[in-house]
């Protein structure tokens, strides 16, 4: 479910149900996107959420937890390259950029990928770049991953990340 397309930084959604309540936990990178105008984002948002879920009858509470290091998140990051895609900076640039944020969030390997038309080339091609280990055939390894969508003048680029976390 897409919250809005003005709202960026959202790393996972919750939402835990019972008889007579419904909690929705929104774990958000940067707070402040949906703070700075609160109260009329939340009661869109809960209006929202309360049409989605068919909740009419149940108590609907909706809350926002901001988590430690946002780079570490796929999500995060994939929304931070595709915002670099779109306002037409260099694919490899925004990679490598990507790479730097996340080495901050202390992570033992990051890969991404970015398949389409990239930089408007007429033959669609998949790059790809990864910096440390990346074990994607070990099953015991803590891998976070996403797959993202962005259309750019271009045409639509996929975004695949895969961030490898610790090993189990």
């Amino acid at each position: 479910m897409r919250l809005s397309s003005s709202v960026e930084g959202i790393a996972r959604i919750e939402i835990q149900k019972r008889l007579d309540l419904i909690q929705v936990i929104i774990y958000m990178g940067f707070t402040k996107l949906l703070i700075e105008d609160k109260p009329r984002k939340l009661k869109e948002l809960q209006m929202n959420v309360q049409k989605e879920l068919n909740c009419m009858n149940r108590k609907l509470n909706i809350a926002i937890t901001r988590i430690g290091n946002p780079y570490g998140h796929p999500n995060i990051l994939a929304e931070f390259i595709a915002g670099q895609l779109k306002n037409r900076v260099s694919f490899r640039k925004a990679m490598k950029k990507a790479i730097e944020l996340t080495e901050q969030a202390d992570t033992k390997g990051i890969q991404i990928q970015i398949a389409g038309r990239i930089d408007g080339k007429e033959i669609a091609r998949v790059e790809w770049i990864r910096e440390g280990r990346v074990p994607l055939q070990t099953i015991g390894a803590k891998i976070e991953y996403c797959s993202y969508r962005v259309r750019t003048i271009y045409g639509v680029l996929g975004i695949k990340i895969w961030i490898f976390i610790d090993e189990e």
